[in-house]
């Protein structure tokens, strides 16, 4: 028999990993005071871009000596730029274990000629040893997999006297995980992720070494305009003042500000890194209690509290070859999507097919409550579907 639809949805059926949730309390009137048509080098629009820098180092209590910029392209133009810019002094290690730090993995061996490459690479679900890595070289790695929801469970295994630089694309755990920043030396990351913010900005936060490695080392590759930190082999500081390299949207600083504003108000880094941790105790709760779903990091330790991925394990859909398992995976994604009841919750393209639900800080708690049977009525579903194919 055919299980019935759930009565309740969720208020807010947005679960997309990128780009995440608004804030509960948003509303287009958040961007009413934006300085459109005027000049984001004018002093108010300054002031403004100021002001996201500022209170992004209070909020997620970056050290004063580190420097924050606002630059173009999102969490990709922040990190090609860090790599561009820092990379090719010393032999380099790449940690990839999902698409994205694969694709770090793939400019610094195909696209930047930095010499010797050492690559630490895991399966879907997993961290490479860590233990492993060699800090005499410069290190770049993702903290919190967006694509497979593995995250790395600290940053102790980042040695504090450690002779190369690290470079961390740490887009999807900045303002719901408790961030290591004195052994990072450029993070990355972007407004649309953890806080809902809109899109193709990016920041990028450099520590004092990496400031030194900027002034001492200039890479051998052209380098585009974009991606230019110094200015006469010195750091350009007005990037980190306010200034930018190209011109910004001041709708998305406005955007930004009002989540800074609703992030404060929810207990700022401490509130926020709570309400994801309680998120993801809501998802482990109905994965524990189900024989069809599971984890894809199935050691807590590493399981991402933001892009929580999940497989299906049910011995019939298990089965399958691959195709079949994705097609089974996008009906019950259609299914939710036609309900209203989840948006976008179908794991990333190069990930094992699955779901991939965004459990951050400007989820609801409640939401997610409400979008659970609704898994289960989707499962169903297209468990029927596939019994009369």
């Amino acid at each position: 028999m055919a299980m019935p639809k759930p009565a309740i949805r969720p208020a807010n059926p947005r679960f997309s990993s990128g780009p995440c949730p608004k804030p509960p309390t948003w509303t287009a009137a958040a961007l009413d005071s934006a300085l459109t048509g005027r000049s984001h080098r004018s002093a108010k629009g300054r002031a403004r871009l100021r002001q996201v820098i500022d209170r992004t180092r209070d909020i997620l209590r970056v050290p004063q000596d580190y420097k924050i910029g606002i630059v173009p392209a999102s969490d990709t133009g922040a990190i090609e730029m860090a790599m561009w810019s820092l990379l090719g002094a010393r032999p380099v290690s790449v940690l990839a274990w999902d698409s994205f730090g694969q694709t770090w993995l793939d400019d610094v061996t195909r696209q930047l000629p930095v010499g010797t490459v050492h690559d630490h690479c895991a399966a879907p679900g997993h961290l490479p040893d860590l233990a492993e890595v060699d800090f005499e070289t410069d290190v770049v790695f993702t903290w919190n997999g967006t694509t497979t929801g593995v995250r790395v469970p600290n940053g102790e295994f980042i040695p504090a006297g450690r002779r190369g630089l690290t470079l961390c694309d740490a887009t999807s755990a900045v303002f719901a995980q408790d961030i290591a920043w004195d052994r990072l030396d450029a993070t990355t990351f972007s407004w649309q992720k953890a806080i809902g913010g809109e899109a193709a900005h990016g920041i990028l936060v450099l520590s004092p070494r990496a400031v030194r490695r900027l002034e001492s080392w200039s890479p051998p590759w052209p380098m585009p305009k974009i991606f230019r930190l110094t200015r006469n082999q010195r750091l350009n500081a007005s990037i980190f003042e306010g200034a930018t390299i190209n011109t910004p949207s001041m709708l998305c600083v406005e955007d930004c500000l009002f989540a800074l504003d609703w992030v404060e108000s929810v207990g700022g880094l401490d509130g926020m890194i709570e309400r994801a941790n309680g998120n993801l105790a809501v998802l482990e709760g109905f994965v524990g209690t189900r024989d069809w779903v599971e984890f894809l990091a199935r050691d807590p330790a590493v399981r991402s509290n933001t892009s929580v991925c999940l497989k299906l394990v049910d011995r019939q859909v298990a089965s399958l070859g691959r195709p079949e398992q994705s097609a089974f995976v996008k009906g019950m994604v259609s299914r939710l999507e036609a309900e209203a009841a989840a948006f976008d919750v179908g794991s990333y393209r190069d990930s094992p097919p699955g779901l991939r639900i965004w459990a951050g800080g400007t989820v609801e708690r409640a939401d997610l409550e409400a979008l659970l049977p609704w898994l289960d009525w989707a499962f169903d579903r297209q468990c029927e579907s596939l019994a009369g194919a």
